[in-house]
């Protein structure tokens, strides 16, 4: 069942849906309606923001599902998916949005400077409000206590998931900025050329965005190290755990966004006496606190692995 925090989340992220989701449909129309490319531009980046919005919504109830015998994991990495497509998608839109500038530089467009003005303006303010909603889930969460250590760490991971989509309304509301500047240059000096220049910078934002998107669902698709993770650090630390004599065959790995998965085999020290359970808990508890990694899996051995062996082959390579 999910907390009290998780609904009240999850009903700050729906406001926010039905807001983007109007401001989109304005913009489009508005778009259309004053000629501008920069509006329909920054169509598109609300587009991403409601994308995310979507992404961090659907995240928080797909991570609230059981595992299966055919989805062991759950479906955490459903929001790993769902980003490589939502980035490859604004990739084609910026291209097409600068395509479409480059021809509006050779052969100008009247654009209505006052409405794409008001339109803008509009624009940003719906970007303020639901950053505003956003925003308020942090003030919650400063105020609310939790007793377990494991709802604790999901509910920051959850407070992290709509971080990101808060970033993509700040980031949209600065190119909101844009257009009204672009609007207001229209209005008073009448060069339409500041429409499709607006619309330039917008879509490089939006290129930026996707390429981190697509490079950070790909590295987890790829099941790289994440990024925030040293390997050779964190190798180095559960060398120093009481009863450990090495680390080999360790490998880190992104489920999903918010959570990171290890695996290792170690080598028990044969002179010391500790018993191999309190070995395994302690890296464990190093690893969770440290590090932050909550599901590791910890095989103990008496003796290293012979160097031809398949793990200690991988292992050298990386």
């Amino acid at each position: 069942m999910l907390s009290h925090p998780s609904k009240l989340t999850e009903r700050r992220l729906m406001i926010s849906i039905a807001i983007t989701g109007f401001i989109l449909i304005v913009e489009v129309a508005g778009g259309l309606w004053t000629g501008s490319l920069a509006l329909l531009s920054d169509a598109a980046h609300v587009f991403l923001d409601i994308f995310a919005l979507v992404l961090s919504y659907s995240a928080l109830r797909l991570s609230s599902l059981p595992p299966t015998d055919n989805f062991t994991f759950g479906y955490h990495r459903f929001e790993v998916f769902a980003s490589l497509i939502n980035g490859i998608t604004l990739a084609l839109i910026s291209a097409g949005i600068l395509w479409e500038a480059y021809h509006r530089f050779l052969t100008p467009q009247p654009v209505l400077g006052m409405e794409l003005l008001v339109i803008a303006t509009l624009g940003l303010g719906a970007n303020l409000l639901v950053a505003f909603i956003l925003g308020g889930h942090q003030h919650h969460a400063d105020h609310h206590d939790h007793d377990d250590d494991h709802e604790h760490h999901h509910a920051n991971a959850k407070d992290a998931n709509v971080e990101s989509a808060l970033l993509h309304v700040l980031g949209d509301a600065a190119s909101s900025l844009g257009v009204i500047a672009a609007g207001a240059i229209i209005w008073k000096t009448g060069w339409t050329l500041a429409d499709p220049l607006a619309g330039v910078l917008i879509g490089i934002i939006i290129i930026a965005g996707s390429w981190k998107v697509i490079g950070s669902s790909a590295r987890i698709l790829m099941e790289g190290t994440p990024s925030c993770l040293n390997l050779k650090v964190i190798e180095e630390n559960m060398c120093q755990s009481p009863g450990v004599a090495e680390v080999h065959d360790l490998h880190i790995w992104n489920l999903c966004s918010n959570h990171a998965l290890l695996s290792a085999h170690v080598v028990k020290d044969s002179s010391n006496r500790i018993p191999s359970e309190d070995v395994i808990m302690d890296l464990k508890l190093r690893l969770k606190e440290e590090f932050g990694i909550e599901h590791s899996t910890l095989q103990l051995e008496g003796r290293c692995c012979d160097e031809n062996s398949v793990c200690r082959t991988c292992r050298s390579s990386n």
